[in-house]
């Protein structure tokens, strides 16, 4: 069977970083959960069972390690750099999809987390 297009998924890169933009979360940090999926072809794969013939979700992973490391002040900014880069990762990559998840957040409230979902 012939697949047009395959998908990869990367779930729950817990990443500690200091994004926000109160003066605490500068200097605290916070607990964040990034989700990510691509779609590409990598249906050559199948028969070589090479690395190099996939999108490598460890240098996904390190992609999103590496923009999460950099301060912002919204999580909707870091949601986009991430998401740039891993479509600039790989030539196959027609789609990509990220969340990151703010787990916590200091807002006046009980609130489990902030979410923010971008696709392309």
């Amino acid at each position: 069977m012939s697949w047009e297009l395959q998908r990869i998924e990367v779930k729950e890169i817990k990443v500690y970083a200091y994004h926000g933009c109160l003066p605490e979360e500068e200097k605290i940090g916070g607990n964040y959960i990034v989700d990510l999926f691509v779609d590409a072809d990598v249906s050559k794969s199948f028969e070589t069972d090479e690395l190099g013939d996939t999108v490598d979700y460890v240098l996904l992973n390190r992609i999103v390690k590496e923009e999460m490391a950099i301060r912002s002040k919204l999580i909707e900014q870091v949601a986009d750099r991430i998401h740039k880069r891993i479509k600039d990762s790989d030539s196959r990559i027609i789609n990509a999809g990220v969340c990151v998840r703010k787990i916590a957040p200091p807002i006046n409230g009980d609130v489990a987390e902030v979410t923010f979902k971008l696709e392309g």
